[in-house]
């Protein structure tokens, strides 16, 4: 079983991978769209909730 740094590590790239593309995608208006800003929140809270400060991290301030 993955320890919490393990997880850290894991999701902090995920949230960081994704907010490049949703930076790079054109139509904002898509359900492609949508689906990645879903699991940006959705990882937001998992980091939010381990104690990871997402204030440099967070490029898409919604």
């Amino acid at each position: 079983m993955p320890g919490a740094a393990d997880i850290i590590k894991d999701y902090v790239s995920e949230f960081s991978r994704l907010q490049n593309w949703m930076i790079a995608i054109r139509c904002k208006d898509s359900s492609t769209y949508d689906s990645m800003h879903d699991r940006c929140i959705e990882l937001k809270v998992t980091l939010s909730s381990l104690g990871v400060d997402l204030t440099e991290l967070d490029k898409i301030k919604e």
